[in-house]
């Protein structure tokens, strides 16, 4: 998968070669998407408001730190949210569940266990997204539904549709899978409320920005150190997300000359993955630490972020909830 992904953010022979298949997954999904509008395929909506953060591409785009800023700002405003997610890459059986902090991410995924440590509400995993949200509103009485990730799983009715964009890798080549990273058309863009762009908005965006607030080791959490305390150190970056060059390059510049370690996304850790034998630290994202505290030693730490939108995020999400709201 590795090496096609180097063809979806520039035009090749490659790239070119796969436009034909490229056309016909753009087609099936805009006659999915018209199914569903035309009420062949049916959604099901809930008793209760249902915002969906996702993307229209594959890979990271920053789109769980916003959720959990989301669930946040939800909270302040006097709501019970809820999160549902789709619990990629766990291996249980038995769905939906409800995650805790101390859930084994080989079982209900890595994301769901972040969401459950930072997002401070109910989070449940299920592949079924409807059957998850439901689940939270029988068990933890939410008032107000968060999916992250979901945009094409249209089953489940939204209210909000919030698209994260990648400032810097953008949408590629603008092609559709296999031939670029799109998901979607682009011109599924034109359909959701917002648009946030994890770095510098374009014209009918809005930006956010992830901002470190501080290092932590994996196997002590409250053992907190500043980004600046490694400033000018050789460390071992490792990385198992979507895009972990934009990982890497935060450490660089935050003024840490870092030795590269990049790995699949939602990759299942193992000791020997980060074990370099050689005294210097081991600095990794939030997501792959809640992966390794098992076998964690004093050198690894991972990088804490929190998501900083623009303030018009939030005031289109609650201006949007409150039409709801009068119907």
């Amino acid at each position: 998968m590795h090496w096609l992904e180097q063809h979806w953010y520039r035009f090749t022979p490659v790239s070119l070669l796969l436009l034909p298949l490229s056309w016909l997954y753009c087609l099936l999904m805009f006659l999915r998407r018209g199914l569903y509008r035309l009420r062949i395929f049916s959604s099901v909506r809930l008793p209760v408001p249902v915002i969906v953060v996702g993307n229209i591409t594959v890979g990271g785009t920053g789109k769980t730190p916003l959720v959990i800023w989301l669930a946040d700002f939800l909270r302040q405003q006097g709501m019970r949210p809820g999160i549902v997610l789709r619990g990629y890459g766990g291996s249980a059986v038995d769905w939906p569940l409800t995650v805790t902090p101390d859930h084994d991410p080989d079982v209900v995924g890595d994301e769901a266990v972040m969401l459950a440590r930072q997002s401070r509400c109910p989070v449940a995993a299920d592949p079924d997204r409807v059957r998850g949200a439901q689940h939270l509103l029988r068990e933890h009485h939410c008032d107000v539904i968060v999916s992250d990730d979901g945009l094409q799983h249209l089953r489940l009715a939204r209210d909000v549709e919030i698209a994260v964009i990648d400032g810097t890798r953008r949408l590629g080549n603008g092609r559709c899978l296999p031939a670029g990273p799109l998901r979607e058309s682009v011109n599924r863009l034109n359909d959701v409320d917002l648009r946030v762009v994890n770095g510098e908005p374009h014209q009918g965006e809005v930006g956010m920005t992830l901002a470190e607030t501080g290092l932590c080791r994996v196997n002590a959490p409250d053992t907190y150190a500043s980004a600046g305390s490694f400033r000018g150190e050789t460390v071992h970056a490792v990385a198992g997300i979507g895009h972990p060059a934009r990982f890497f390059s935060h450490l660089r510049r935050l003024g840490l000359k870092t030795i590269d370690h990049p790995f699949p996304d939602h990759h299942r850790f193992r000791a020997p993955d980060v074990r370099f034998g050689d005294g210097l630290a081991v600095i990794m994202t939030q997501k792959d630490a809640v992966k390794c505290e098992r076998f964690a030693d004093d050198n690894l730490w991972y990088l804490a972020i929190e998501a900083r939108p623009d303030p018009r995020v939030g005031e289109e999400v609650w201006r949007r909830l409150k039409e709801k709201q009068r119907g």
